[in-house]
């Protein structure tokens, strides 16, 4: 078993529930965390018996952007619920999403969910 991550993946799209949320872009901070067995790519050095973090970011910026999500909560399952459809040997998903701008007086505010196979 091992872990890849991607650690303040930047995704600028439209996020939020009020009226100029709705209509400007705003940027997201997303660290994720997958445990799955990579045993076999180990052995092969082939990106294909693997979780390539590449696509990973690819496919999250793509949900985002096309999304257009009110709630960073609802970004974070949908994102989920994607990457354990993608990726069926995840065993673990960790995932934070950070609103960096949204609140003056706080560094950002966050969502973390973590979710494993039986939770689909």
């Amino acid at each position: 078993m091992g872990t890849i991550g991607i650690k303040d993946l930047k995704i600028t799209c439209i996020i939020g529930i009020y009226p100029a949320e709705r209509t400007t872009t705003q940027t997201l901070l997303l660290d994720i965390e997958i445990d799955y067995p990579f045993s076999t790519a180990v052995m092969s050095e082939d990106i294909t018996q693997t979780i390539d973090y590449a696509k990973v970011a690819e496919q999250l910026t793509e949900l985002a952007v096309t999304g257009r999500y009110q709630l960073i909560e609802t970004l974070a399952e949908h994102a989920a619920q994607l990457l354990f459809k993608t990726y069926p040997h995840i065993q673990r998903l960790r995932l934070d999403i950070k609103k960096p701008n949204a609140l003056p007086a706080a560094t950002y505010p966050y969502v973390r969910l973590e979710r494993f196979p039986h939770s689909y």
